[in-house]
């Protein structure tokens, strides 16, 4: 039953094909389950039997889940007025929210195979407040060209952003050559542990753990243990190389990043699942420039927006604000300049070095890492065996020049300056950094010094900020750049704080 007030013209439904999405989606579930709930019941009941009692169960499912889906959607409402944007759902408990456009901060459209297949699409409109569900409204599913109209017409406002030479429309599009940089991610290592953890774990679950490992053991039985070991390492790089191909092509196919007319960001990408994530750009404060090691060796780099306005769901998630995947570095600067509205991109500006003392006390931590698991053994092999003590040494030889490089290359990377109405911080080597922040998006500053800092001369100054990762930091810089560096950032803002020597009028 509906109220009047739901009732009018203006009131939508979502789209009445969501039944059947729900009903295929619980169909693949029920099958399957099927599978292993037929065998079981097949040694006491018969094939016969059991697959009938399978078949009546399936569609037992299917009924009620259809059914489900059918209340929601007779019981589902949204309106998009001129002031506020309403949504009306439930049975028993009936919830009625409200989002004012003027808040809207983002649409959001997504659609999985089955959606594309059907002319569908998710809409999340949400307001970027982090106050959980209550910030969000999700249109779960709508027509692909009713899905257009609210995402046009919710993000299309009057800016006051001037076009100046940059373009409109089309600023990247896929360059398949990108895909280069997937295995050198650290999504390839990631996925091979993944897939051989996933072979022992299915092999157990079957019973045929067991059977695995000696069939492992036979092809290796005439080869020496180090050589078996690398061969297994290869065997899931391997592995993970080709999952970090597919997963690649999965979400940046199609990919393209435009700027429309409204003054809004838009990513579009996705091979099976499509996804449409907007960003306007008046809630843009900046670009960060992120390198992962093994991309950065092999000279690309991927553009992250901070941006205000990002919900705890986004956050989440891992490609939120991914304005453009792994690329050559020039055309990451490139795409950084034309996002930023900027002749010459904040992100390659030259940055100023930090002192010595700061490489100092990076190779101090590193050492302390690399050395504390060789105490232990050591001090094991003392008091155990001597197995250990070997084990100590060649944890040394690795452990040690890793950490060192390490050490010596995150120092290298640390840099800040001011670029235009930028700042500009970088840190980091297994994931290296570079954030220009808008200097108006600075809403604050933290200072910190610990007693190794204050003995060093160093200190790290962090800007604290409502977008992006909330807080970019240069760590320690050179006590005095730092401070100057800060009140020459946001003038005023820091200067109260300040001891000034010298003569009082310079």
């Amino acid at each position: 039953m509906s109220t009047a007030a739901d009732t009018g013209a203006d009131w939508r439904r979502v789209h009445p094909r969501t039944v059947l999405v729900t009903a295929l989606v619980t169909a693949g579930v029920a099958a399957g389950a099927a599978v292993p709930v037929t065998v079981a019941l097949s040694g006491r009941l018969g094939y016969a039997g059991a697959i009938g009692w399978g078949l009546a169960g399936a569609l037992l499912l299917i009924g009620c889940a259809a059914a489900g889906d059918y209340v929601r959607w007779r019981r589902t409402r949204y309106r998009v007025g001129t002031e506020r944007v309403d949504l009306h759902t439930g049975l028993l408990l009936v919830k009625r929210r409200s989002l004012a456009r003027e808040r809207i901060r983002s649409v959001d459209l997504t659609a999985h195979p089955l959606l594309r297949i059907l002319g569908l699409v998710s809409v999340r409109i949400g307001t970027g407040e982090h106050t959980g569900g209550e910030s969000t409204l999700e249109l779960d599913p709508v027509g692909r060209a009713e899905g257009e109209r609210l995402r046009r017409e919710l993000l299309d406002r009057v800016t006051d952003t001037a076009p100046g030479s940059h373009r409109e429309g089309e600023l990247a599009t896929l360059d398949v050559r990108w895909i280069r940089y997937a295995p050198v991610s650290f999504v390839a290592p990631m996925l091979g542990g993944a897939a051989a953890g996933g072979v022992m774990q299915i092999s157990e679950w079957v019973g045929a753990q067991a059977e695995v490992i000696h069939w492992i053991a036979d092809r290796f039985r005439d080869t020496p243990l180090v050589w078996t070991i690398v061969a297994l390492v290869v065997a899931a790089l391997v592995a993970g190389v080709i999952g970090a191909l597919g997963l690649w092509i999965e979400m940046w196919w199609n990919y393209r990043l435009e700027r429309e007319p409204g003054g809004t960001l838009r990513v579009r990408r996705g091979l099976f699942t499509s996804r449409s994530l907007s960003v306007e750009e008046r809630r843009l404060r900046g670009v960060d420039l992120v390198e992962p090691l093994g991309v950065r060796l092999a000279g690309a780099a991927r553009v992250d927006a901070i941006a205000t306005g990002l919900t705890r769901d986004e956050e989440r998630s891992a490609d939120h604000d991914t304005l453009l995947p792994a690329v050559p570095r020039a055309l990451a600067d490139t795409i950084a300049a034309e996002v930023l509205r900027e002749t010459a991109t904040p992100t390659g500006a030259p940055l100023t070095a930090h002192p010595r003392a700061a490489r100092g006390r990076r190779l101090r931590r590193a050492l302390a890492v690399a050395l504390g698991p060789v105490l232990v053994q050591v001090l094991l092999g003392v008091l155990l065996t001597p197995v250990l003590l070997w084990t100590a040494l060649a944890c040394t030889a690795v452990f040690v020049p890793v950490a060192v490089l390490l050490a010596v290359d995150a120092y290298r990377s640390l840099g800040h300056t001011l670029s235009g109405g930028y700042l500009v911080t970088r840190s980091g080597s297994v994931r290296r950094s570079t954030a220009a922040l808008q200097r108006a998006g600075v809403i604050g500053w933290t200072v910190k010094q610990s007693c190794f800092q204050r003995r060093a001369g160093l200190l790290s100054v962090t800007a604290t900020t409502a977008a992006g990762g909330g807080a970019y930091t240069a760590h320690d810089t050179d006590a005095s750049e730092g401070l100057a560096f800060a009140a020459d950032a946001v003038p005023g803002l820091l200067e109260p704080f300040l001891e000034r020597t010298g003569h009082p009028g310079r």
